[in-house]
C-alpha cells in the first residue's frame, strides 16, 4: 500500500470524502514528516500544528455530516502549506526577515480562499529575505534544498514550498512569483508550478505591488493537483484591481487538465531576455525533448523572435529595486538585513519618482508590444532556466551583492519577461540529467489563458509521466 504522502492531492482528498482515511490522519502524518525533515530541507519557517488540526478536524466533521460527497470543496481537507510572504490570521509572519516579525489580525486574500476550500494549513514556508531573492537563504532557518541533492538550492523566493512538495511534507502548496518565484523552484525540485495571469487570484488585501509583477499560484507534482488548486485558489473580491475573465459556469482548471488541447500553434525560443548569457547545453536537452514531444503529439512548433530588448533589464531592476523598499524597516535596523537586500534597498532610494513612473510605462508598453508579437501562437516554448540547479550558496554573495545580483539574472534570464506582461506561464518537470537532476522547460500561454497551458502540460505529462520519479531519500 502506498504511503499517504505518495497518494496525490486529489487522491487524498478523495479518501477523505469517503473516509478511507480522515484528515486529522493525513494532517498528523504530514506534521510528522515535517519535523523529522525540516532541518535538513529548509522548508518551513513556522509549523502550526494546533491551527492544523483544528482546521483538519473541521473538515472530518463536515464529512461526517455530508451525504452528497460531491458538494465537497475539490481539495477538502487536503494540506496546503502557505508561504511566509503572506498573512495568515493569527500567525507570525517573518517575510524571511530576522528584522520583520508580525502577528497579523487578518488573512490575505489568497488565504481566504484556502479556508473557504476547507483546506489544512501545516505552516508558513521558507523565503528569502522580502522574496528578493531566486534563493532561499536568510537569517531566519535553513536554506531550502531540493530534495533531489540536498547540497544543491531548492530556488527561490517559493523555495520551501517546493522543498516541502517535493519531498513530500506537504501534496501541494501556494506560492507567489514576482519574477520567476515559483518557476524556478519548481524547476529544480522537479514540480509544476504556475505562474498564474495578473489578476487570477487575488493579491490583495495589501500584497499588490509596485509594477504588478507578482502573482499567487500553484505548486505540485502533478498538473491535476496543480489546476485544482488554481480552482481554489482563483476569483477576485470587491476591491482588487485587476480581474481576470472567470471560467465559464460549470468549468473547471482541473476539468481542463484532464483534456487534451487540440492541435496547437507554438512559438518557441531560447536566446536570454534579462541577461546576455550562455545557456546550460542540458537545460537545451531539455528544451529539444520538449519541442520533439509537442511534434510527436501533433502540434506546430517554429521558432519565433525573442520577445524583449536586453535594454529594458534596467527598467525591470528600478522596479524591483523600487519593490525591496515596500517592508518597512526601522533605520537603526537596517544594518541588520542580509546585504544582498541592503544593496536593493539602497537602489531603490535613489530611484525618483519620475524614474519609477517611466519604468513602469516602459515595461508596461514593452509587455504591449510582446503580446502583439506572439499573438498567432497559443503557447511559446522556453527553457525554464539557463542552468542547472546550483549548490546552496552558489549564487549568495554577501560580499559583493551587485556580483549575486548578476548571478541571479544569468541563472534564470527566462521567468522575469511573463511577470512583466502578466500572462500565465507553467514550469514542466519533463527532463531529468544523467545525475537525476530535474530540468524544467517553461510554457507560456496567451493573456488569461491558463486553461490552454493546463491542458497542453495535462497532455505532456500523461505522454511522458514523471510521477514515478521521486527523491530516493524521501
Amino acid at each position: 500500500m502506498a504511503a499517504p504522502h505518495d497518494l496525490t492531492a486529489l487522491e487524498q482528498a478523495r479518501a477523505i470524502a469517503t473516509r478511507e482515511i480522515s484528515a486529522v490522519e493525513l494532517t498528523e502524518h504530514y506534521l510528522a514528516r515535517s519535523a523529522a525533515h525540516n532541518i535538513e530541507l529548509g522548508a518551513f519557517i513556522t509549523l502550526t500544528p494546533e491551527l492544523a488540526l483544528a482546521q483538519a478536524w473541521a473538515a472530518d466533521e463536515v464529512v461526517a455530516r455530508t451525504s452528497d460527497r460531491s458538494a465537497l470543496p475539490v481539495l477538502h481537507g487536503v494540506v496546503v502549506p502557505v508561504k511566509d510572504l503572506n498573512f495568515v490570521a493569527g500567525v507570525h509572519c517573518t517575510f524571511g526577515s530576522k528584522v520583520f516579525g508580525i502577528t497579523p489580525p487578518i488573512d490575505d486574500y489568497v488565504v481566504t480562499r484556502l479556508r473557504q476550500g476547507n483546506t489544512v494549513m501545516t505552516g508558513k514556508t521558507n523565503t528569502p529575505e522580502f522574496g528578493l531573492s531566486c534563493y532561499t537563504e536568510n537569517q531566519v532557518t535553513n536554506p531550502a534544498r531540493t530534495p533531489w541533492d540536498l547540497s544543491c538550492s531548492a530556488g527561490g523566493s517559493s523555495g520551501g514550498a517546493a522543498a516541502a512538495v517535493a519531498a513530500g511534507l506537504a501534496p501541494v502548496a501556494q506560492g507567489s512569483d514576482g519574477g520567476g518565484s515559483i518557476r524556478i523552484p519548481a524547476s529544480v525540485c522537479g514540480l509544476v508550478g504556475l505562474k498564474t495571469s495578473r489578476g487570477r487570484i487575488s493579491n490583495g488585501p495589501m500584497r499588490d505591488g509596485v509594477g504588478d509583477l507578482g502573482v499567487n499560484g500553484p505548486l505540485a507534482r502533478t498538473v491535476a493537483d496543480a489546476a485544482a488548486l488554481l480552482d481554489v485558489m482563483s476569483g477576485h473580491f470587491v476591491d482588487d484591481p485587476f480581474l481576470a475573465p472567470p471560467l465559464g459556469p460549470g468549468q473547471t482548471f482541473l476539468a481542463a487538465a484532464r483534456r487534451d488541447p487540440g492541435k496547437l500553434r507554438i512559438g518557441r525560443y531560447c536566446t536570454p531576455v534579462i541577461t546576455d548569457c550562455g545557456v546550460d547545453a542540458q537545460c537545451l536537452a531539455a528544451y529539444e525533448w520538449a519541442t520533439a514531444l509537442l511534434l510527436e503529439l501533433g502540434h506546430e512548433v517554429e521558432d519565433v523572435p525573442v520577445p524583449f530588448s536586453l535594454d529594458l533589464t534596467s527598467a525591470f531592476e528600478t522596479v524591483w529595486s523600487s519593490l525591496a523598499l515596500i517592508t518597512p524597516v526601522a533605520p537603526e535596523r537596517e544594518p541588520e538585513l542580509m546585504p544582498l537586500s541592503q544593496w536593493l534597498r539602497e537602489r531603490g532610494r535613489g530611484v525618483t519618482g519620475g524614474e519609477l513612473a517611466s519604468a513602469a510605462w516602459t515595461l508596461r508598453n514593452a509587455a504591449r508590444g510582446a503580446i502583439n508579437l506572439h499573438s498567432a501562437y497559443d503557447v511559446i516554448l522556453t527553457p525554464a532556466l539557463a542552468q542547472t540547479p546550483r549548490q546552496v550558496g552558489q549564487l549568495r554573495n554577501d560580499s559583493d551583492p551587485a556580483a549575486d545580483f548578476e548571478a541571479q539574472k544569468q541563472f534564470t534570464p527566462f521567468t522575469a519577461p511573463y511577470n512583466m506582461t502578466g500572462q500565465p506561464a507553467i514550469n514542466v518537470p519533463l527532463y531529468w540529467t544523467e545525475q537525476s537532476l530535474p530540468i524544467g522547460v517553461q510554457l507560456a500561454g496567451r493573456p488569461f489563458d491558463e486553461v490552454t497551458l493546463l491542458s497542453l502540460a495535462g497532455q505532456l505529462e500523461r505522454a511522458h509521466p514523471w510521477t514515478h520519479r521521486h527523491p530516493v531519500m524521501w
